[in-house]
C-alpha cells in the first residue's frame, strides 16, 4: 500500500493485561459468535422459504442478518485465535483487510438502520401509499446503495492511513484491527485523516441517528391516533425492537468515536467495542423477529414441512 515504515505485522494487546480472563472471555466471545451465526442464518433461511415473508420489512432484516454475519466473521475468528495466542500478532495486509471489512460493514449498517426506519416510517404512517412507493425496485435500489458508500467510506479511511509511516511501532492497545487504535501509531500529520473521520461519523452516525429519531416522532404520533388497541400494540412492539437495536448499536459507536480525546480509557473502548461488535448483532434476530409472531409461524411451517419429507 505505500507503506515506507518497517512495519509488517501487529500485535494485538488488548486486555492482554489481565491473563485470568483469556479464556473466559475466548468461551464468551465463542458461544456468542455462533448464536450469530445460527440466528442470523435462521432468519434469511425463513425470510426466503415462506413466501408470506417477501416483504419489504424482511428484505432489509435479510440484509441486515447477511451483514452480521459478515461483519463479525471479519474480526472474531482471529479474535479467538489471539486470546488462545501466545504470540498476539496479525500481518499488516491482515490487519489492513479487517478493518476495511469491519469498518466498510459497521457503516452499512448504520444506513440500513436508517433505512429500515424509512420503511416502518411509510409503512405505518402512508400505509394506502407504502405498497406502490416501497416497492422492490426501491428497496434494492436503498439496500445497493447502503453498502456501496459504506465500502466506499471505509476503503478511503483504510487506505490513507495506512499509506503513512508507522516508525516500528505496531503495538496495537485493542482487541481487533481498529481505526481509532491504529491512527495512535502513526508518526506523521494525521490531521486529514481525523478530519475525514470526523466527516464520516456525521454522515453515518449522527446523520442516521437523526433521521432515525425524526421517523419516529412520526411513527409514534401516528400510533398514539389508532384507534383499535391491536393494531397500536402491533406498531408497538416492531418499532420498540427496532429502536432497542438502534439505541444499543448507535450508543456504542458514538460512545467510540464522537467522544473527545480526553475521555479514552483503554478498558471501556474495548468492552463498548465488543458491545456494538458482538452482543448488538446477537441480540438482532432475536429482538427484531424470532420473537415476532410471522417468523415464529413461518420457522413452524418450514420444520413441520421438513419433518414431513423426512417421514416420507
Amino acid at each position: 500500500m505505500g507503506n515506507y515504515s518497517a512495519v509488517t505485522e501487529f500485535f494485538l494487546v488488548g486486555l492482554s493485561q489481565y491473563p485470568e480472563l483469556q479464556l473466559s472471555l475466548f468461551m464468551f466471545c465463542l458461544i456468542m459468535y455462533l448464536i450469530i451465526l445460527l440466528g442470523n442464518s435462521l432468519l434469511i433461511i425463513i425470510s426466503i422459504l415462506d413466501s408470506r415473508l417477501h416483504t419489504s420489512m424482511y428484505f432489509f432484516l435479510g440484509n441486515l442478518s447477511f451483514l452480521d454475519i459478515c461483519y463479525t466473521s471479519s474480526f472474531v475468528p482471529p479474535m479467538l485465535i489471539i486470546f488462545r495466542s501466545e504470540r498476539k500478532s496479525i500481518s499488516f495486509t491482515g490487519c489492513a483487510l479487517q478493518m476495511v471489512i469491519s469498518l466498510g460493514l459497521g457503516c452499512t449498517e448504520c444506513a440500513l438502520l436508517a433505512v429500515k426506519a424509512y420503511d416502518r416510517y411509510m409503512a405505518i404512517c402512508n400505509p394506502l401509499r407504502y405498497p406502490i412507493i416501497i416497492n422492490r425496485i426501491l428497496c434494492v435500489h436503498m439496500a445497493a446503495w447502503s453498502w456501496i458508500i459504506g465500502c466506499v467510506n471505509s476503503l478511503v479511511q483504510t487506505v490513507l492511513p495506512m499509506m503513512l509511516p508507522f516508525c516500528g511501532n505496531n503495538v496495537i492497545d485493542h482487541l481487533t484491527c481498529e481505526l481509532l487504535a491504529l491512527l495512535k501509531l502513526i508518526y506523521s500529520d494525521i490531521s486529514i485523516n481525523v478530519l475525514i473521520l470526523t466527516v464520516g461519523s456525521i454522515v453515518f452516525l449522527v446523520i442516521p441517528l437523526l433521521l432515525i429519531f425524526i421517523s419516529y416522532v412520526f411513527i409514534l404520533s401516528t400510533i398514539l391516533r389508532l384507534n383499535f388497541t391491536e393494531g397500536r400494540k402491533k406498531a408497538f412492539s416492531t418499532c420498540s425492537a427496532h429502536l432497542a437495536v438502534v439505541i444499543l448499536f448507535y450508543g456504542s459507536a458514538l460512545f467510540m468515536y464522537m467522544k473527545p480525546k480526553s475521555k479514552d480509557t483503554k478498558v471501556s473502548d474495548e468492552i463498548i467495542g465488543l458491545s456494538y461488535g458482538v452482543v448488538t448483532p446477537m441480540l438482532n434476530p432475536t429482538i427484531y423477529s424470532l420473537r415476532n409472531k410471522e417468523v415464529k409461524e413461518a420457522v413452524k411451517k418450514v420444520m413441520s414441512r421438513r419433518l414431513y419429507s423426512w417421514k416420507i
